[in-house]
């Protein structure tokens, strides 16, 4: 029963489309479940396996589409993911690329000294680089390789291809999925 209720649910927009690729959007099978039974979703394709909720009987549901449209903001959502893509998991200071655990926020401007926790002033660096930086200035000997921005969707799908990043790696047959859209 636990693996049934583990596997991950596609949820799409009422237009069709994911609410977001990077991380694709997904949801757990319990609380699309829940949306299901409050009439918030729509079920377009379903597992093989089925399950028993309150005397009823149905097929898993493997991609469901909202009933409410949800309006995306044509700016990426400020996340540590979002800000590692866009700088390529790559470390603002010394140039190299690290996984994404190896990788910290760092403030062009401290925060101590009124920088915000914002896209403009957000880069990426490595835990020995922001180390030696702390709290000083960007300055000569800590000047960033490259600049914070706001990205584009566009942006970050492409570095996402550059990169070969999976974005299904939460879904078997992610490819379908998108391919089918």
């Amino acid at each position: 029963m636990s693996e049934l209720l583990g596997k991950s649910v596609l949820i799409l927009n009422m237009d069709y489309r994911p609410l977001s690729l990077y991380p694709l959007s997904t949801q757990s099978m319990k609380k699309v479940l829940k949306a299901v039974f409050k009439n918030k979703l729509d079920i377009i394709e379903e597992y093989d396996e089925t399950i028993t909720i309150g005397g009823v009987t149905m097929k898993l549901p493997k991609t469901a589409i909202l009933k409410k449209y949800i309006n995306i903001s044509r700016i990426p959502k400020f996340n540590r993911y979002n800000v590692c893509l866009r700088d390529k998991f790559t470390c603002a200071y010394c140039g190299k690329r690290f996984p994404i655990h190896e990788l910290t926020y760092d403030h062009v401007t401290p925060k101590s000294r009124g920088g915000q926790t914002s896209w403009n002033n957000i880069i990426t660096a490595c835990k020995t680089c922001n180390g030696k930086k702390g709290c000083k200035d960007a300055n000569g000997k800590f000047e960033p390789l490259f600049k914070p921005h706001v990205p584009t969707n566009a942006e970050l799908l492409r570095n996402l291809k550059e990169l070969q990043i999976d974005v299904g790696t939460q879904l078997k047959n992610w490819e379908q999925w998108i391919n089918n859209i």
